[in-house]
């Protein structure tokens, strides 16, 4: 029940941010929008450090000068996964008039959610790969550490849930689809994570290659997408300064109750 509730909390965080739609009559801000964008690269980068390439680092630390190895490989394997995604699947970002991936007959509403849906694969897999590690019982692991990543990509998924959201409610979608439209982005983690745990249950002693992976693929989305986001147009030490407090609210979580 523990890891179930673990890997379900990122998830009701997409849900939550997603609910704004029916509260917030205007659609969000260009200013708002940058500085959720911050904040969510913020948290997604300290994540990648604290809970992911430091204890995939520290689990290797039998190979000696070579413990980084496992970490390099797993971080590298991540970041082009992501990019292999990024080229296979259609998408579009909020805010950009240009389709990204392969030419497609999809509406713009759907490769809206698509690319909200590529930043939640890493994301899912990350806390899938966390819980893997506390449920083979590696002592560098533990439930706190496990919850409190949980809890970081929630924190950063309420925005998310919004920048999704809101922008479908402004294309002209009703309300109860673009509520289901940032739902929807938010379903790949739980499974991903699933998956995940599934996975690392068969290879444990590639616990530290999947931490990594994960880490690789998270600071993929971050450079490729969250931080060009954030930094469009004039006056985009707003997004800056969010990413600064998402970084540090995360390194927060992770070091004093991991």
């Amino acid at each position: 029940m523990e890891t179930f509730l673990g890997i379900m909390i990122p998830f009701l965080g997409t849900t939550l941010g997603s609910a704004c739609v029916f509260f917030m009559k205007k659609s969000l801000g260009v200013s708002v929008q940058r500085a959720l964008t911050g904040f969510a690269a913020g948290v997604m980068v300290a994540a990648s450090i604290w809970s992911l390439l430091i204890p995939a680092i520290e689990q290797s630390e039998d190979l000696g000068k070579l413990s980084f190895l496992p970490a390099f490989i797993g971080f590298w394997v991540g970041v082009l996964f992501l990019l292999l995604l990024d080229r296979l699947i259609p998408h579009l970002h909020v805010g950009s008039e240009q389709a990204e991936g392969p030419k497609s007959k999809l509406g713009r509403t759907t490769m809206m959610v698509l690319a909200v849906t590529l930043h939640n694969i890493p994301e899912g897999m990350a806390v899938g790969v966390v819980y893997a590690g506390f449920l083979a019982g590696n002592t560098q692991i533990t439930a706190a550490s496990a919850l409190v990543l949980s809890l970081g990509i929630a924190i950063q998924n309420f925005p998310e849930g919004a920048i999704i959201s809101m922008p479908l409610r402004a294309e002209g979608e009703r309300k109860g689809r673009a509520f289901l439209g940032g739902v929807l982005s938010g379903v790949v983690e739980p499974i991903g994570a699933v998956l995940t745990i599934l996975a690392a249950q068969l290879v444990i002693p590639a616990l530290p290659y999947f931490l990594s992976f994960a880490a690789g693929a998270m600071l993929y989305v971050v450079v490729e997408e969250l931080i060009p986001e954030m930094s469009q147009g004039k006056h985009t030490n707003i997004g800056t300064v969010f990413f600064a407090a998402g970084f540090s609210v995360m390194m927060t979580l992770d070091v004093a109750l991991g």
